[in-house]
């Protein structure tokens, strides 16, 4: 039996081979690798121990399972045919090379080792080299086998699982426990239990339920797992314990991947001469906790999803019409003042939301939505040109909304061919009136690009707002083997589509949303410069969002909304500025109504924020008292951006509903004894009361009202 041991960034992936059979046995930090071979496995045990899990249709699927995708096959019996080392765009790419003869199937297993890192990109692909249809029925992206095989204690008694529930208002909300808390438990010593935490979201709402990534911590070892999907459709990982193998019992697994059969309605017919793809994940694992893994995912991004553009480095301040506001009935009456205001505030990009295309007793999700012509009625003497003349004349770039993806059910192009559209049991899909557009159909694409081209040569647009505000669930059956199938080829069409416009239109701004943020993953965000955070019109409901999406979404992109109240007074407007000065501000609220010293909050806000934005790229995420969740309304929250490389962070601390007037928030990335210099950042006036302990390292804060909040600056 060899030992292959890959090592990257303080990490060491483990494998064994025998007799041209490839076990991955585990991923694990290097102190703990170095410790689990000195006693070197029998090569017998590790039969479920796969590097590749795969499994075709009429194939046994080989041990006692229930519900979870263990023991598939031809994964477990794959001819191991090596490795590849290369190089690509600067980091190391490792290739592991299969093969089965039964089914005439060639398999690569790709491992992408981010420079600098403890992360690794993962993705399979698999080839029909044989004379016979082979039908797939789940392939992950990624294994990790062994967790748990070094401590002390039952994984039960010492693993800590963190999922990031979301959904529409309540995106980001994380949620920690032991691995029962979540229905997954230890039956009994030297026993395989059936049950698995299983985690998937179905459809093109890619995080209606879920955010796509999840955090696994040992407790005893200090060692903590991550992993991210990156995928715009369906997809799902899974925590189970693993098959009994003689000494091998009270493991756990972890798989993480796209649409499968069983959860998401996938399933492949690979013709001879085909290949498939799976789509990408990352995972990780270092020495630390929560705060370790976001600060490496975060790292991630930058260095592997993020494109180039100028907008993710300079961080433009927006204005967009919509939230607690006009609401989707624009006017130029209505326009004008919020114009004039928003100028005067500091923004510099100025967005009409939905609406502008309806008649005006029409709503902006009407049925008659598709087209993309501006409606003569709402803006008359000169129409929307005329109007976005005004912005420009005030210094702003105009933008305008889209839902690109769909058209409504009384639109003129209902008449084109069923081929346009998402079909199921050949009938169109249709969800609220949409039906929903098949981006791999070329005609489709090209009506798409010839929007975009009107708008911007009529308009002159600078930024786009993409919404979706529906799910086409499970897929289409058009030109596929599955709903499935026929979803992901779309879901990666429609983002071939947004490189093309990206390619014709490079200083183009467009924005991601999906009724908030439940399109909020790094296989859309990889393509668009920002993300809609939440349609949360609540603005002391938003503390969870905004510090629980950024372990999911980087700073730079996440579009947090900012609406003073014209019932509010001063400090509401300051609790909304907070919310908004460590990600990308979204302005909105009916500015040109609000008070002069509400107003001015707002103008010193964004002044101050252009100050520092810059910065905000090289910063990372760090939650100094945890997460919390919209339902911890009388609690505080402390959040922080750590810089990389200069040494200060910004602090925003919210006091909710909480009767204390006083909150200790400790600072763990402090690790010198000099005393920090902390100041009130914003506002520079009503001060609160605040004091450092060098001896705890802890920042206690006084605030004496609830929904109260202060944003202040720790250099270190």
């Amino acid at each position: 039996m060899k030992n292959l041991t890959v090592s990257h960034e303080g990490i060491d992936v483990i494998f064994f081979e025998q007799d041209n059979i490839l076990r991955l046995y585990g991923i694990f930090p290097d102190d703990i690798s170095k410790e689990l071979q000195k006693s070197v496995p029998e090569f017998s045990k590790l039969t479920s121990f796969v590097e590749t899990e795969l499994h075709c249709s009429g194939e046994n699927q080989a041990d006692h399972h229930g519900f979870k995708t263990t023991g598939g096959n031809p994964g477990k019996r794959l001819v191991f045919n090596g490795f590849t080392e290369s190089v690509e765009n600067g980091h190391r790419k490792l290739i592991i090379s299969y093969y089965d003869k039964p089914l005439g199937l060639n398999i690569e297993s790709n491992y992408l080792f981010v420079k600098g890192i403890p992360v690794i990109r993962r993705w399979v692909t698999v080839k029909n080299v044989g004379n016979e249809n082979v039908g797939l029925e789940h392939l992950y992206s990624a294994v990790i086998n062994g967790i748990g095989l070094s401590g002390t204690k039952k994984w039960d008694e010492r693993m800590r699982l963190h999922i990031p529930y979301s959904s529409w208002y309540c995106e980001g909300q994380w949620k920690n426990g032991r691995l029962h808390e979540f229905g997954f438990h230890r039956t009994r010593d030297n026993w395989l239990g059936l049950t698995c935490i299983s985690i998937w979201q179905t459809g093109s709402f890619s995080t209606n339920n879920y955010l796509p990534m999840g955090i696994l911590q040992d407790e005893e070892t200090e060692t903590v797992w991550f992993w991210q999907i990156e995928h715009n459709g369906s997809w799902n990982w899974e925590l189970g314990e693993m098959p009994w193998d003689g000494q091998y019992w009270g493991l756990l697994y972890l798989y993480i991947g796209g649409p499968n059969e069983i959860k998401n309605h996938w399933w492949k017919n690979l013709k001879p001469g085909e290949s498939f793809t799976t789509v990408p994940v990352s995972i990780g694992v270092t020495k630390g906790g929560f705060d370790d893994a976001v600060k490496y995912l975060t790292q991630y991004r930058r260095k592997i999803c993020l494109m180039n553009h100028s907008d993710n480095k300079k961080l433009s301040v927006i204005f967009n019409d919509y939230m607690n506001c006009l609401w989707g009935n624009p006017t130029t009456e209505k326009e004008i003042p919020l114009i004039e205001a928003a100028s005067k505030a500091g923004c510099e990009y100025f967005v009409i939301d939905a609406g502008w295309f309806a008649k005006l007793d029409d709503t902006w999700s009407g049925l008659n939505s598709g087209l993309w012509e501006e409606s003569p009625d709402r803006f008359p003497n000169g129409g929307l040109k005329k109007l976005f003349d005004i912005i420009r004349e005030k210094g702003m770039i105009p933008g305008l909304w889209l839902e690109i993806e769909v058209i409504g059910m009384n639109c003129p192009l209902k008449t084109k061919p069923d081929s346009w559209f998402m079909m199921r049991h050949g009938k169109r899909v249709i969800d609220s009136g949409r039906y929903f557009l098949d981006f791999r159909n070329p005609e489709v694409r090209e009506h798409a690009t010839n929007v975009i081209d009107r708008l911007i040569r009529d308009y002159g647009i600078g930024y786009i707002k993409n919404d979706y505000n529906e799910t086409a669930k499970m897929g289409t059956e058009t030109n596929a083997d599955s709903f499935g199938d026929g979803l992901l080829q779309h879901n990666r069409a429609f983002l071939d589509w947004i490189d093309s416009i990206h390619k014709k239109y490079p200083d183009l701004v467009i924005e991601n949303c999906g009724s908030g943020g439940l399109r909020m993953d790094y296989a859309t965000l990889s393509h668009f410069q920002l993300q809609s955070s939440s349609d949360q019109t609540d603005y002391f409901s938003y503390p969870s969002i905004l510090s629980g999406s950024m372990a999911n979404c980087l700073p730079e992109q996440l579009a947090v909304w900012c609406y003073p109240l014209s019932t509010g007074d001063e400090e509401e407007t300051i609790f909304n500025m907070v919310n908004c000065m460590l990600s990308r501000i979204h302005l909105s609220g009916h500015l040109a109504t609000i008070s002069d010293s509400q107003f001015e909050y707002v103008k010193k806000g964004i002044a101050l924020y252009k100050t520092y934005r810059e910065e905000i790229p090289n910063m990372y995420p760090f939650y100094p008292t945890g997460t919390i969740t919209i339902s911890d309304r009388d609690k505080w929250h402390s959040f922080a951006l750590i810089h990389e490389k200069k040494r200060f962070a910004l602090l925003s601390v919210w006091r909710l509903r909480s009767n204390n007037k006083k909150f200790a928030i400790p600072l763990q990335f402090i690790k010198s004894n000099k005393k920090p210099t902390i100041t009130q950042f914003f506002p520079d006036d009503r001060k609160c009361k605040f004091k450092y302990s060098s001896r705890t390292k802890t920042l206690e804060v006084e605030f004496n009202k609830q929904l109260t909040a202060r944003l202040f600056k720790i250099n270190f």
